[in-house]
């Protein structure tokens, strides 16, 4: 297939409103909103689908704690670009579940918070006060704080995550991690670490709570709460439940190429494929597969911005959540994203200007899935978002289409914060 055919193929264009679905929705009025600032949301929503790069979308919004927004558009399968025109499709709704990618970064480091609450760590200790293990090589000075700001010099993923089947190997995978030299002395540079941060963090956890991280946010913030989803991978028998992910826009090429594979350990199409692998979606990954409807998503940056109290039912301490999504980078240059972004322990924070949440949103907290999943909450405009795609563009002219939801979002729904986490 030449080059050409191939980007013909990838960036078809999709229909829209015959295959769109909605959940419960108050009126917006109850919450300060205007109806029409729901039907902008919904055109842009609609705008993005009609470029071809997501076969399924699926956004819900959350305002003074009420759902106004919880619609899906597309097919959760049957309907990606290299489809035939007879697939069998499987129209999306608001109960699909995607996975939310690197957001779920910012799971796993509020589990580590809720153990610093109760005592358990403290985050200027050292990994190696929990992982013995994990010290070599110098990585004794790397310290939790380090980690869950992307500054423990550790960001590249070892080759032999490229076998899928290393997943089902946890011991090993933390073998890996503390037998790896760091790139650089722990603090010295701000540099994304993609997965290897999270495999440390979740080990802490689970060394710390006695138990396994799956039963960790079962029984610390799932079950008290009554999410249905909503964590790491999904058991085998609800692997149909979630939506397909589809390679999507412009074939890759070098110099991006080369720095996702740096990023991913795997090709980036490769990456796409793995993502739908069974042994990905049932494992446990702490930076990469939290699994869970648009809703739930919402639901969760709901009891964060709520300051960790949600439907009678307190999970963290108010103060707990403001440490987690203070800042702590300042213009510094991310070397693996080649960008500055702004990072808490956990969080990729808003901006003024260059924020992924829209214009104006420097009180926004949250964080990006792959690779174009949002999920964050606004206490300036007391909403909490998640944007579930399952198309996977690496670049795309299209892409600007899936930044003006988050920018319509901004734009439309006026600043009103009168939360616990008001500043």
């Amino acid at each position: 297939m030449s080059l050409r055919s191939h980007f013909e193929t990838l960036v078809r264009v999709a229909p829209a409103e015959q295959v769109a679905d909605r959940g419960l929705e108050v009126d917006p009025k109850l919450v300060g909103l205007d109806r029409k600032v729901i039907d902008a949301i919904w055109r842009a929503t609609i705008a993005t689908y009609r470029t071809g790069l997501y076969p399924a979308i699926a956004l819900c919004i959350r305002r003074r704690g009420q759902v106004v927004f919880d619609r899906s558009l597309g097919h959760a399968s049957g309907n990606a670009p290299t489809d035939p025109p007879d697939a069998h499709k499987v129209a999306a709704t608001p109960r699909t579940l995607f996975n939310i990618f690197s957001a779920s970064k910012m799971v796993t480091a509020m589990l580590v918070h809720l153990c610093d609450q109760r005592g358990l760590l403290h985050l200027d200790d050292p990994v190696a006060a929990y992982i013995p293990e994990f010290g070599e090589h110098g990585k004794h000075r790397i310290t939790l704080r380090h980690v869950l700001t992307h500054r423990a010099g550790i960001p590249h993923i070892p080759p032999q995550f490229a076998d899928v089947g290393l997943l089902e190997r946890p011991n090993e995978i933390l073998s890996l991690l503390s037998r790896q030299k760091p790139r650089w002395r722990a603090g010295q540079r701000l540099a994304y670490h993609a997965l290897t941060g999270g495999f440390v963090l979740g080990a802490v956890v689970e060394r710390v709570m006695n138990k396994p991280l799956r039963d960790v946010m079962h029984d610390e913030i799932l079950g008290p709460l009554g999410f249905d989803g909503f964590n790491f991978g999904v058991p085998a028998a609800r692997i149909r439940e979630v939506a397909v992910n589809a390679f999507t826009g412009p074939p890759v090429l070098p110099p991006l190429s080369q720095v996702l594979k740096r990023m991913l350990s795997v090709h980036f199409s490769e990456a796409v494929r793995v993502s739908n692998d069974p042994r990905f979606l049932t494992s446990v990954i702490p930076a990469g597969n939290i699994v869970s409807t648009a809703n739930e998503a919402s639901r969760f940056m709901q009891l964060l911005l709520s300051g960790g109290e949600l439907d009678g039912v307190r999970v963290f301490e108010t103060r707990t959540i403001k440490r987690a999504i203070a800042e702590q980078t300042y213009f510094e240059l991310d070397l693996t994203m080649g960008a500055p972004i702004r990072y808490s322990m956990g969080f990729i924070l808003g901006a003024r200007f260059a924020s992924l949440y829209g214009l104006g949103t420097q009180r926004a907290f949250g964080h990006l899935g792959f690779t174009n999943v949002f999920v964050y909450a606004d206490p300036a405009r007391d909403i909490a978002v998640a944007l579930m795609t399952s198309g996977k563009p690496a670049l795309s002219p299209g892409l600007t289409r899936t930044l003006m939801i988050m920018q319509t979002i901004a734009r439309k729904i006026p600043r009103d914060g009168n939360g616990p986490l008001r500043r």
